[in-house]
């Protein structure tokens, strides 16, 4: 079987680079695109420096993919950017910014790749949130963006399959990457962030946060359609347990 390729947005970042060494590891070859250049250690065969908020970059990109390539057998919609604020203090640049990066890139990036995926009949990821079925304060335009993600893999699942390609979601849980820190070095703690990573895992059913690393074969699985190819249109939640348990318990 010839060699398989996928292509992840945000590949620097934790999901991103944990994503790459899973499939690098499980033969694939990895196209990497991000706004900042890669460290040594992220496993990809090529990569492109591209900022996802900015619409003509993702233009150009494929623009250069579809002369260079023949086909696309995944496309991994990771990239994101939070921002922790009440919806009172959020400004329209703020929303902007977060729903470029989060929703509009990965509708672009479908939209760009449909036919390197329908050549081969490929699959798309899109790395949403549990904040799409259950949120925390102050990050409102980060789990609205997450929803609208959810959304458009339902959409995307149903008119493209006729064309072969199928679109599932990850909703991962509470992961231990700077995203995850930054948001939990805003609270309060005396032992700073690790306190509160230490709260967070008491309080997941299954007693830990997961690592980018528990998170990446869901979505190499979800991409894979040797094992998966009945799967289109889901939402694969990976929270250790989180969302099962009701609020006021």
């Amino acid at each position: 079987m010839s060699t398989r390729n996928v292509l992840i947005t945000g590949v620097c970042g934790g999901i991103g680079s944990a994503s790459a060494r899973a499939f690098s590891r499980a033969g694939w070859e990895v196209i990497g695109i991000d706004r900042s250049e890669p460290t040594e250690d992220i496993e990809i065969d090529r990569f492109e420096l591209v900022d996802i908020a900015e619409s003509e970059q993702i233009a150009d990109l494929f623009t250069k993919l579809n002369r260079e390539f023949d086909g696309l057998h995944a496309l991994v919609n990771n990239a994101a950017t939070q921002i922790n604020k009440p919806i009172v203090e959020t400004t329209d640049a703020d929303w902007e910014h977060i729903i470029n990066t989060n929703v509009r890139s990965a509708f672009q990036c479908i939209r760009e790749a449909h036919p390197l995926l329908t050549a081969v009949g490929g699959a798309v990821v899109n790395v949403s949130s549990v904040h799409a079925l259950a949120t925390s304060m102050n990050v409102a335009v980060y789990a609205i963006s997450k929803g609208a993600l959810v959304a458009l893999t339902r959409s995307a699942a149903l008119e493209l399959a006729a064309d072969g390609i199928r679109c599932n979601a990850v909703l991962p849980g509470a992961i231990d990457t700077k995203m995850l820190r930054s948001g939990l070095g805003r609270r309060p703690h005396p032992d700073g962030p690790e306190g509160n990573l230490k709260i967070l895992a008491e309080r997941t059913p299954l007693r830990f946060v997961a690592t980018a690393d528990d998170i990446a074969p869901s979505i190499l699985h979800l991409a894979d359609n040797e094992q998966s190819k009945y799967t289109t249109g889901q939402m694969l939640v990976v929270d250790g347990g989180a969302t099962i348990r009701l609020s006021t318990e």
